[in-house]
């Protein structure tokens, strides 16, 4: 794995775990996500729970490159979900770009990933 990929594994670990630990111990404001995304308390904290898995997949990734692949594919597809009930609801470019911006940067720890495995 290149540096730039490693580097990038442990930045997206490190927003998705603060992610998926504020979703999974229900604070006020990801209540209030929640709520205005249709979810349940409790959907929402397993949502959490998966972004947590991903996060800690991208660690282990770091000295086994097919787990931090797979969650890698993970993240994105979770970050596609997220942007399609964005855009289900109507809602705007400044609602949805957090979750566009996320999925790039996992898209592109992906390729680096797939560029030093050849």
């Amino acid at each position: 794995m290149t540096l730039a990929a490693s580097i990038l594994a442990v930045l997206l670990a490190l927003v998705f775990l603060a992610l998926g630990t504020a979703k999974i111990l229900a604070l006020p404001r990801t209540r209030e996500l929640a709520t205005e995304a249709g979810f349940s308390v409790a959907a929402y904290r397993r949502l959490g729970v998966l972004e947590v898995a991903g996060a800690v997949g991208l660690l282990i990734g770091l000295t086994e490159p097919l787990i931090g692949a797979l969650a890698g594919a993970g993240l994105l597809l979770l970050l596609a979900g997220a942007l399609v009930v964005h855009l289900r609801k109507g809602d705007g470019p400044q609602k949805y770009a957090p979750a566009v911006v996320c999925g790039l940067l996992v898209a592109v720890y992906l390729a680096l990933h797939l560029v030093s495995a050849q």
